[in-house]
């Protein structure tokens, strides 16, 4: 009985308009009550979010729109065919049941419409700002970033917050440019390993300055780097120092340490020959407080006058050290001193730190075959070079192998090509260039003045060494920096990234 009285305008009696009906009411009813099952879910579904969000949105208004056109095309056809004349334009008879349905229809419908859309458009902007939308939504190609970050200093601190940052301007130029690597990824273009530093990255003084203000850096941090030696009974050899952090503001007097290169008080600009920044032949220097400019080179490098020219000159910032802050691939050789130090795996286990290391570096095709590999590396060593070891502490050795494997997928992605050395870390200069990059001692002005590489200026060492060799800092020049192994002088001529490549000797 209701169905006979409800009428609706003659010209929604057609297919399209019935189907779009049909589609509309369809999806606006699966959006909702896929929207209740992710509101009581436990666990966030990238997936879940992309079809919430991001596909049945336009396919409701898709179905919206037909029921206008549908209407539409049966005017015209009505015209056409001589049959019942209608006015130019659309109008609104609420004397007639079917225009008074049609109204109420078309009320209800744009205000469920406008609650989804508002609702919609607040969840789906807030879920493409968030690390499941960012890390798990393209699993292959992201998945070395999202892992690594997961294990990062920064593991509670957005995506957005680094690669987008406040205001609209870039969140439109963020949009655009992830609607090109969507398009990547789908027609499978995208880069392998994907190349850094990333060129269109915000500078950093309006993204990790909103939380770290170089204005009010000063003094020094203490800070202990502990390594474990190649040798059977994998010997600790901790190195504390005192980290001359230091700052950049001329107001308080603190411009010295190493945040003296902040652009407060002076200004570094910089030019690098390769794209990963590490080869810098060219910078300089202006003192913003008195105004002088000095230029040094690499004397064993020099760039010509057009060279320097056409060269692309770069503001020196905190991404040019902190270039790793929250996607830290650690090589082999920090990974493996990193797991012996939380006693994931036991250090007490002869050779185990140069096994361990040997396992990870070969060249794997995939994470499977590298887990597979590993724990037959180590067993296989175990077995035939310690046997009654194997024997007696196999669980421990087992253990060992889930912490080595574990290692290895937190730091190491062959589907990608994802390896530490494609990615240096400017922090320090163990095994990559990093400080040595401006600071081996060979970059020289026109006066003669000279780029310092003496070790104090940024660091003293409080103590180094274990056991007999032991040695602690007994004034506040700190120590004498010894090798564990006996190479002389050596490391005075040459920096460390030379011999540490982050691989077993």
């Amino acid at each position: 009985m209701f169905l006979k009285k409800f009428k609706l305008p003659r010209l929604a009696h057609n297919w399209v308009s019935a189907l779009g009906g049909v589609i509309a009411g369809i999806t606006a009813l699966t959006m909702t009550f896929l929207y209740i099952v992710g509101g009581f879910a436990t666990e966030t579904n990238p997936y879940l979010g992309i079809l919430i969000y991001m596909v049945m949105p336009p396919v409701l208004l898709v179905g919206l729109l037909l029921i206008p056109i549908g209407m539409y095309r049966r005017r015209r056809q009505i015209r056409m065919t001589g049959g019942e004349a209608y006015p130019a334009w659309p109008y609104i008879d609420l004397n007639r049941r079917s225009h008074r349905n049609g109204t109420l229809i078309f009320l209800l419908g744009s205000f469920l419409f406008l609650i989804l859309a508002a609702i919609g458009s607040y969840e789906g902007y807030h879920f493409s700002e968030s690390v499941t939308f960012c890390g798990t939504v393209c699993h292959e190609v992201m998945k070395p970033e999202h892992v690594a970050y997961q294990n990062s200093p920064h593991a509670r601190v957005a995506c957005v917050s680094c690669h987008v940052g406040p205001g609209a301007d870039w969140f439109a130029k963020s949009k655009l440019s992830g609607a090109y690597q969507v398009y990547a990824v789908i027609a499978n273009t995208y880069p392998n390993p994907i190349p850094t530093p990333i060129k269109n990255l915000r500078p950093a003084q309006e993204t990790c300055e909103q939380c770290h203000w170089p204005e009010k850096f000063f003094g020094a941090q203490q800070r202990q780097y502990n390594h474990f030696m190649y040798n059977e009974q994998n010997t600790p050899w901790p190195i504390n120092m005192l980290i001359k952090t230091g700052g950049g503001d001329p107001k308080t007097g603190q411009t010295a340490g190493i945040h003296w290169h902040m652009n407060i008080g002076v200004k570094v600009e910089y030019i690098a020959r390769d794209k990963h920044r590490q080869d810098i032949p060219w910078l300089r220097v202006m003192d913003l407080r008195t105004g002088r400019v000095t230029v040094y080179q690499d004397s064993n490098n020099l760039l010509s006058d057009e060279e320097i020219r056409n060269a692309e000159m770069r503001i020196m910032d905190c991404m040019d050290c902190h270039n790793r802050p929250s996607h830290i691939f650690r090589s082999p050789d920090l990974a493996v001193d990193l797991a012996l130090l939380t006693d994931r795996i036991d250090h007490t286990i002869p050779e185990i730190k140069r096994v361990a290391v040997e396992s990870m570096i070969l060249e794997y095709s995939s994470e499977d075959e590298a887990i597979k590999e590993i724990a037959n590396h180590i067993t296989s060593f175990y077995r035939s070079d310690y046997p009654e070891i194997y024997k007696e502490r196999r669980e421990v050795i087992e253990r060992t192998i889930l912490a080595t494997q574990e290692a290895f997928a937190q730091n190491i992605f062959p589907e990608m090509g994802v390896r530490w050395s494609e990615y240096p870390d400017n922090i320090g200069h163990f095994i990559s260039p990093g400080c040595m990059r401006c600071h081996a001692g060979n970059h020289v002005s026109e006066d003669g003045l000279t780029i310092t590489r003496d070790c104090n200026t940024c660091h003293a060492i409080l103590s180094q060494g274990s056991g007999e060799r032991a040695q602690v800092a007994t004034s506040q020049e700190g120590l004498r920096f010894e090798h564990p192994e006996d190479i002389d002088e050596a490391w005075l001529e040459m920096g460390c990234f030379e011999c540490h490549t982050g691989t077993a000797p």
